[in-house]
């Protein structure tokens, strides 16, 4: 049996993954603002030290699985408050646990992004690329400043993404597989909010896989279970679309 740590294990898709990884015998040591094993807010400084302390005590100093699916929507406001949990939070996890996953024997991470980093104008912008650079304080501001919709959202997830992908070949040079996933419309919390809302929602209503359904949370979970063993033991470095063909009908000829 292995411990696999899940930032936003009470909600979503993590408390979906959280079933499915109990259910094959892993042990979840879950991080949330409630409900959880360790409560810690990853949008400050303070309670990302506390989840790593924390997960650290739980393991025992060795951990075989982490999962960054802690997340925010673009209809969450601060928009600041986004980019901190989404990317920064995310980022502090992966870095401030990698010393314990290098010490499983078949150790394995994943990040949820999103398929909303491929569906706007995020990459290159301003806000991607000053989350990417490691300036917090600049990169909320900058949230905070922006006028565009979804901003927050669509940078930070895409910045998770490319953050992922620069850390493959030093994590795969030390045995530690990283991946991240990139879901569309799942039924979440997040999804009927950004439904719902006044800015994204008109976007959001008409933006329908072509396999024509919502996901359902345990699909999704589904995939990043198999992402964390050793079935997929050669798959390191990749960004999977996990969006019913989203991605592929926006953009046919990129991949």
């Amino acid at each position: 049996m292995g411990i696999v740590a899940v930032s936003g294990a009470a909600g979503g898709m993590g408390r979906a993954l959280r079933a499915v990884l109990e259910a094959s015998g892993e042990r979840v040591v879950g991080i949330d603002l409630h409900g959880a094993e360790i409560i810690a807010d990853l949008a400050t400084p303070a309670g990302r030290a506390t989840a790593i302390a924390e997960v650290g005590r739980h393991c025992g100093g060795r951990l075989d699985g982490l999962v960054c699916a802690a997340g925010l929507g673009g209809t969450v406001r601060p928009a600041s408050r986004t980019v901190a949990v989404n990317y920064f939070g995310a980022v502090a996890l992966l870095d401030g646990l990698f010393p314990l996953l290098k010490a499983a024997p078949h150790p394995a991470a994943l990040a949820i992004s999103s398929v909303a980093a491929t569906s706007g104008p995020w990459q290159d912008h301003p806000l991607e690329q000053t989350c990417l650079s490691g300036d917090e304080d600049a990169a909320q501001a900058m949230a905070e400043a922006s006028r565009t919709p979804n901003a927050a959202y669509g940078c930070s997830k895409r910045a998770l993404a490319v953050y992922v992908r620069r850390l493959a070949k030093a994590w795969g040079q030390a045995g530690v597989r990283l991946n991240a996933i990139a879901p569309g419309p799942t039924d979440t919390a997040l999804h009927p909010a950004a439904v719902d809302d006044e800015v994204p929602g008109p976007a959001a209503h008409t933006f329908v896989p072509p396999l024509g359904y919502t996901a359902a949370a345990e699909e999704i979970a589904q995939t990043i279970a198999f992402l964390l063993s050793t079935r997929s033991s050669f798959i390191h470095g990749s960004v999977l679309f996990v969006d019913g063909g989203c991605d592929a009908a926006l953009r046919p000829d990129r991949f």
